[in-house]
């Protein structure tokens, strides 16, 4: 596919025919290599916003973009990270940032992969950068993060340089895009803990699929009401390599929530504010229930400890101020 033309490969994806893996592949690469014009990869993103991709696809996708990304030969054996798909249009805080500090704060090694916001008000990269972290994708800075604080982020934009083809059709569109999918598949460390979120059913099981041969150690969560994160609005979906469950707030010993009560601001200040106030132990009721069960489904994969236990261990980090200790520890190394 590396010799033909960029509308015939268009005009092939809109007769609604599906790519080969070998073939998404050599798409991903003319991407990366900028044969494609803004509009055109616009026309592509529209071709894959009215139908998911398949696994091959994506497989595809993923080993073209791994061929091209800055990778990190760190030690992250007992690594996690804990990211989404986005794109859920819920419009909550940063759910899956202050849990991670969570983790962190709990004893565990947090290799968040963030990036700007594409599809909300603000990116994990972008609320980091209003506290004044400095990205890097130096090894040897990211390291002394993670042995000092517990927690690094990999900004996706100094580690994949060739999707700065696609940053600004996809912030300018303004919708969820199949890189939103792609983007939790690609941390340059490659941990072998996850925690992922994705905003419908079936992008939930293609990650699932496309795990089922991955070694890690895996929980890909949807919530039933479209959330990409474990919002307690709703029952929640489950999967990981025993297969899948759905759990309810009630099962959990949680509280169903209403969605007003997990709304963010609306602006990225407001944003910051609700961050600092939570991390800092005056978030309220609910928007620590949200955070502290986010954080103890992450602490299961790490520790094999049951819900309830991982749960009071959260808990503990955030009340004790660890978890906020860990974010002022980081921005001061």
């Amino acid at each position: 596919m590396s010799n033909v033309k960029i509308p015939d490969i268009l005009n092939y994806l809109f007769e609604e025919k599906i790519l080969n893996q070998q073939e998404a592949k050599s798409l991903m690469i003319n991407i990366a290599n900028n044969k494609f014009t803004p509009a055109q990869i616009s026309a592509l993103v529209s071709i894959y916003n009215m139908r998911t991709p398949k696994l091959e696809e994506i497989k595809g996708f993923y080993e073209a973009l791994l061929d091209f990304h800055l990778h990190l030969n760190f030690n992250t054996v007992d690594a996690i990270d804990l990211s989404g798909t986005g794109g859920d249009g819920k419009n909550t805080f940063n759910i899956s940032t202050l849990a991670a500090f969570i983790v962190a704060g709990s004893g565990g090694k947090v290799i968040k992969h963030s990036n700007y916001s594409a599809t909300s008000i603000t990116g994990s990269s972008n609320l980091l950068e209003s506290l004044g972290y400095k990205f890097t994708n130096e090894e040897g800075r990211l390291q002394k993060e993670l042995e000092k604080s517990g927690i690094c982020f990999l900004h996706a934009p100094l580690f994949h340089p060739v999707m700065k083809n696609v940053y600004w059709v996809r912030r300018e569109i303004g919708i969820m895009t199949f890189f939103n999918i792609l983007g939790p598949l690609l941390n340059p460390s490659e941990p072998h803990y996850q925690l992922l979120g994705a905003n419908n059913l079936e992008i939930a099981r293609l990650y699932y699929y496309f795990f089922k041969n991955e070694k890690k150690n895996y929980a890909i969560i949807h919530s039933l009401d479209g959330y990409d994160e474990i919002s307690l609005t709703s029952p929640f979906k489950c999967y990981d390599s025993k297969g899948e469950s759905i759990y309810t707030p009630q099962e959990l010993g949680r509280l169903k929530l209403l969605p007003k009560t997990i709304t963010g601001g609306q602006n990225p200040e407001e944003n910051k504010r609700i961050f600092v106030r939570i991390l800092s132990g005056e978030g309220s009721k609910s928007q620590n229930e949200v955070v502290l069960t986010n954080a103890a489904f992450s602490l299961c994969l790490l520790n094999n400890k049951d819900f309830k236990s991982n749960y009071l261990i959260a808990k503990e980090s955030l009340e004790s101020q660890k978890a906020k200790k860990v974010l002022e520890t980081l921005l001061n190394i």
